[in-house]
């Protein structure tokens, strides 16, 4: 990606215009693959899927395809989506809430429904005509945090008889979580609560064979995680007024300011993690099961089970970078410069949160023979006072000029599509995909990418029932 951006990103954006998402299939397929070495290697049978929700990117999705691993999809959009890039049905995983018209969809295609609410369990019983396959998700752990999605734990054998009189129209594969968490200890105990669940199940007459642990593996964002904690210290020490102000109109960031002290945590991005996914996952697979004596490797082979897990981020890992434009610089009376670009905050960033990870610089034309370093803050193109793309000072070399670049990086893995917005009825930033054979780069549309090697899917055409 650097020597994308060293040799090909000014042409690119010369020919295709900005604001652009570039994707990178080939990282994309490195991550994936890293991921199933992890688990191959401790001899755990997996199902290994792409959580389509945290891009819409059709070039992952059929990478993701030709690479043999599943998807998980959380809407109709999705489904179609899937089934366009060649997915059959059987490796297809539906998470999340859904309604009415979208469970009928599911059941109509035979998709894994992955259960979220005893509604839903209900009204699945009540339209299969046939065992749809499905999965329970658990949630209500001890010692983590209340979730508005899952099953409570503590309800969950209540079910067997239901399940046992229905199989007919249910097949329960397994259980499942997921955590808005990417802590080791929540997930250890989520996967205790479940294998204790499962063996209540058969039990009971059933025979799941599936722990699925969800997504949440998180992303390594930074070489220098100790910039991270150099920048929350001086953060800190400039809303007590201390030097000059580093953030925008007063932005606190979720601290709170009192009794000249500062207080509480900020609402950043865990962009100081320093553990990547291969790693969290291989420790919660050699992690030794309390009250069991064996790892969960040991358990799930031991006992025929299946590991599913939904990963998006992991997968999308520096496998996408987002570009804009400059389209001017503007001084205000205090000193404060802006730079505004072609771009919308929510098109980097969920607009809850603000990006920690500077923007690259890359001039369009030579750049100033005296560069002077200063710190700036990027303003969007919306009429909105609360478009900021960067509420805090980002330092740049120089002061940038109309048409010089600003590339963030990492924007794969939800920064880039968790909301668009379209107001003012400027288009959405295009989407390239970007492959290299040897030293050549090639950029084109993202819908037209097909992956260079054949693999278990081909591409086709469908429509919604």
């Amino acid at each position: 990606m650097r020597e994308f951006i060293d040799t090909a990103l000014v042409a690119v954006a010369g020919r295709d215009g900005t604001p652009l998402h570039l994707v990178f299939p080939q990282v994309f397929a490195r991550n994936a693959a890293a991921l199933r070495n992890v688990l191959s290697a401790r001899g755990v049978e997996h199902r290994l899927c792409y959580a389509h929700k945290v891009n819409r990117s059709q070039a992952f999705v059929r990478e993701a395809c030709r690479l043999g691993i599943d998807i998980d999809i959380a809407s109709a959009g999705e489904l179609d989506s899937a089934l366009g890039a060649g997915f059959p049905p059987t490796r297809i995983e539906a998470t999340g809430p859904k309604g009415e018209r979208f469970l009928r969809r599911l059941l109509a295609e035979n998709v894994t429904i992955n259960v979220d609410n005893r509604w839903e369990l209900d009204r699945i019983i009540a339209l299969a005509g046939h065992p749809a396959p499905i999965l329970l998700r658990v949630s209500g752990f001890p010692g983590t945090a209340a979730s508005r999605f899952g099953i409570p734990a503590d309800e969950i054998d209540t079910l067997w008889p239901l399940l046992a009189a229905n199989r007919d129209r249910v097949a329960l594969r397994g259980l499942s979580f997921h955590l808005d968490t990417g802590e080791h200890r929540d997930r250890l105990r989520a996967v205790t609560t479940c294998l204790t669940l499962l063996e209540s199940a058969w039990n009971a007459g059933l025979s799941p064979d599936v722990l699925d642990i969800g997504g949440g593996l998180r992303q390594v964002f930074t070489a220098d995680p100790g910039a991270y904690d150099t920048y929350t210290r001086v953060l800190r020490t400039a809303l007590l007024g201390d030097g000059r102000p580093l953030t925008w109109a007063g932005a606190t960031f979720g601290y709170r300011v009192g009794d000249g002290s500062v207080h509480g945590i900020p609402v950043f991005h865990k962009y100081a993690n320093t553990v990547p996914a291969t790693a969290a996952l291989a420790a919660l697979l050699e992690a030794e099961i309390p009250g069991n004596h064996r790892s969960l490797a040991a358990i799930l082979t031991d006992n025929l089970l299946q590991l599913w897990l939904e990963p998006g981020k992991a997968i999308a890992d520096h496998a996408g970078i987002t570009v804009a434009a400059v389209e001017f610089c503007k001084d205000l009376p205090d000193g404060t410069v802006l730079v505004n670009l072609d771009l919308s905050r929510d098109q980097v960033t969920p607009a809850d949160q603000e990006t920690l990870v500077d923007p690259l610089l890359v001039p369009a034309q030579p750049p100033p023979e005296h560069p002077a370093p200063l710190g700036v803050f990027l303003a969007g193109r919306l009429c909105l006072e609360r478009d900021m793309i960067s509420n805090r000072a980002v330092r740049l070399p120089f002061r940038p000029r109309p048409g010089d670049l600003l590339v963030f990086p990492n924007t794969a893995g939800y920064h880039s599509d968790l909301s668009a917005g379209t107001a003012a009825m400027h288009p959405l930033p295009r989407r390239l995909a970007v492959t290299r054979d040897r030293s050549t780069f090639t950029a084109g549309p993202d819908a037209g990418h097909r992956p260079a090697e054949e693999g278990p899917c081909a591409p086709t055409t469908t429509s919604p029932n």
